[in-house]
């Protein structure tokens, strides 16, 4: 019998089907955790991600150097090799973690870098940055998530042939052409939102535009070498990414509300890991995002007992998705057995600090007397509800307390008070987005919308916050 190919664009049935059945920025599987030892995981640092990134942009250089040396010669093959992969796979997780603005606690540092890495990966920083937003609400579920690597049954000839990114790379190449001269398909839109349309065909541009002048500059010295170290790079350099990409979802579940079912933690060696930037503790990684790369083995250390056991090996790992490939071209629902998943909650679990908050009226206004300020520390955020609304109580470096709304404006089912303070911000824990906490503008996308800002007072040493509502 003929498999049945499921419709895994972002427009077709199986994205309004995903809305009806409640898959759609719904609520998730989460772990219980101690809510201040994960906030001590979410710290961010520039040191650690800086001597990593010299580390790598080193080997790039020196393997770079060999190659142009010993080029034409066959031994230049050898340098050639560990440059491409390096550029055109190991460019990939740093594209993500800085991304996600986790990798330095400096956000310009990771712009820049992410948007390196994307010139890199033939990727538009702006448009895979939403992508990947979208990836982290929709985790896997067919006609919501743009980033499924493998449709169901596979095409394992197209799989094949993005070890050398011969499939992937002309589309990518090609979609940049079409939005450089400002056609964005209705799928990208679905995603994008409408300010940062202009972006994308800037952005778009400046990457045709370097393309181009690579080309140029091979023509201009009569050499193969400034194509061959950029462009063509991304194309002989991608088998390790294509290899460990398979790792993370391929033979798991589709359309499921839980990352330990949709998603593969793996145990891989140390050198494997710097190159992947510890982004095999995949299961960790979407469970809290906000948690730099660096610090994932402390998480999974723990929370290992609440997720399944890891992958014995990065070998074993990429044999089990492969055979599942295998098996699902003539069974697409299969899913690899034997997955042992802990029994648990099912549904989120609270990861904030909560405080116990009574309402009192003073001068014809409702306030919410949240406690002792002493008991805020530093850089903290805790949550205060209030019947049915709920409030992120903030105390800043200055030792100032701030007040805004508990929910974020772009993930609405979010509660703030388990995200990161950092810089006078609060950073979601869902997709990275921030905002200003003294004045609620948003600071970093996804998020758009503004949050609203609430009074603070302190009276005899106790924290309130004013908030809506009839005094009596």
């Amino acid at each position: 019998s003929v498999a049945v190919r499921r419709d895994y664009s972002l427009s077709g049935p199986e994205a309004a089907r995903a809305a009806e059945r409640g898959l759609a920025d719904a609520v998730w599987y989460s772990p219980e955790i101690d809510p201040e030892l994960l906030a001590g995981l979410t710290r961010r640092t520039n040191g650690r991600a800086a001597r990593d990134l010299a580390l790598w942009l080193g080997l790039l250089v020196v393997s770079g150097v060999a190659t142009v040396v010993l080029f034409p010669g066959w031994w230049s093959l050898v340098p050639l090799a560990v440059y491409g992969t390096l550029y055109g796979s190991s460019a990939d997780p740093r594209w993500h973690e800085c991304g996600h603005g986790t990798a330095f606690r400096n956000d310009r540092v990771n712009t820049i870098v992410h948007a390196i890495a994307s010139f890199m990966l033939l990727r538009e920083p702006t448009l895979w940055k939403w992508s990947h937003v979208r990836h982290h609400s929709d985790t896997i579920i067919v006609g919501r998530d743009p980033e499924i690597i493998q449709r169901r049954p596979p095409r394992l000839g197209r799989w094949a042939l993005n070890l050398w990114n011969l499939e992937a790379g002309p589309r990518l190449l090609a979609r940049t052409a079409r939005h450089s001269v400002g056609r964005i398909a209705p799928a990208d839109q679905s995603y994008l939102p409408p300010s940062e349309l202009r972006r994308v065909v800037v952005e778009a541009r400046v990457i045709v535009a370097l393309h181009l002048g690579m080309v140029a500059l091979s023509i201009g010295v009569w050499s193969p070498l400034p194509i061959l170290l950029t462009t063509l790079a991304s194309f002989h350099g991608a088998w390790l990414m294509v290899l460990l990409g398979a790792t993370q979802h391929l033979g798991l579940g589709e359309d499921v509300l839980d990352h330990r079912v949709n998603t593969r933690t793996v145990r891989m060696s140390r050198p494997l890991r710097f190159l992947y930037l510890n982004m095999n503790f995949h299961i960790e990684h979407h469970l809290f995002p906000t948690v730099p790369y660096h610090r994932l083995p402390e998480l999974h250390a723990l929370i290992a007992d609440q997720l399944p056991e890891p992958s014995r090996s990065f070998p074993a790992a990429l044999g089990e998705a492969l055979r599942a490939m295998w098996r699902q071209r003539s069974d697409p629902d299969h899913q690899i057995p034997g997955r042992v998943i802990p029994a648990g909650s099912q549904i989120a679990t609270e990861v904030a600090i909560v405080v116990d908050a009574r309402p009192v009226v003073r001068e014809g206004r409702r306030w919410l007397d949240a406690g002792p300020i002493d008991r805020f520390a530093t850089e903290s955020v805790v949550r205060v509800d209030d019947g049915d609304a709920t409030y992120a109580l903030y105390r800043l470096a200055d030792g100032s307390l701030r007040a805004t709304d508990g929910i974020c404006t772009h993930s609405r089912r979010t509660h703030l008070a388990g995200g990161l303070v950092i810089d006078g911000q609060i950073e979601c824990p869902k997709h990275n987005g921030r905002f200003d906490i003294v004045t609620g503008v948003c600071t970093r996308p996804p998020v758009e919308h503004d949050l609203t800002v609430r009074p603070v007072e302190v009276h005899d040493g106790r924290a309130f916050i004013e908030v809506p509502g009839s005094p009596g």
